[in-house]
């Protein structure tokens, strides 16, 4: 398994949230470049294909032409100028994925040195219900937990019972 340095807690959540909801027979294309989740997800049995790293802002062909029966989007739809247009175009019928939420006490997160790591939204639960809603998904299951930080401050301190994460587990809805 992942060595220490890896967000644990983060996955470990995102791995029993999603073993709660999908079986291992399931085929998942998962969001983004393969990644250490998307390792782990294959370690604990999962089939997982991912995407290839092209701009789903713009681009929909890999989640059009996908035929797994899930879709998993970890920490992605942050990045997107409008993750509407991806949600409302997957043929999957299920879907877990899962934000950052916006903390009231922090700037949304901006890489100085890769365009593509900056947060375009960090979400309210609220707001991502909504886009979920808006895009075709009825909301299933969701969770929250928290990510503290090994540092001293006000700020680590708010971290230690204030939600960062924000998973949900959503069907497509039937006409």
């Amino acid at each position: 398994m992942y060595e220490a340095h890896f967000p644990k807690k983060r996955y470990r959540n995102t791995l029993s949230f999603l073993k709660k909801h999908i079986s291992e027979s399931e085929t998942i294309l998962d969001l983004g470049l393969e990644n250490p989740l998307s390792q782990i997800m294959r370690e604990n049995g999962y089939s997982v294909e991912n995407t290839w790293g092209e701009d789903l802002d713009l681009d929909f062909s890999e989640v059009q032409s996908s035929n797994a029966k899930v879709v998993t989007a970890f920490e992605i739809f942050e990045h997107m100028v409008a993750p509407f247009n991806v949600l409302s175009r997957i043929k999957a019928d299920k879907l877990v994925a899962s934000v950052p939420l916006k903390l009231w006490f922090s700037a949304a997160y901006r890489s100085e040195t890769d365009e593509w790591d900056r947060h375009y939204h960090e979400f309210e639960d609220w707001q991502f219900d909504w886009l979920l809603e808006k895009s075709g998904w009825v909301i299933k299951d969701r969770a929250k937990w928290t990510n503290p930080v090994n540092k001293i401050g006000i700020r680590p301190l708010l971290r230690t019972f204030t939600p960062r994460y924000y998973i949900v587990y959503a069907e497509r809805k039937k006409d």
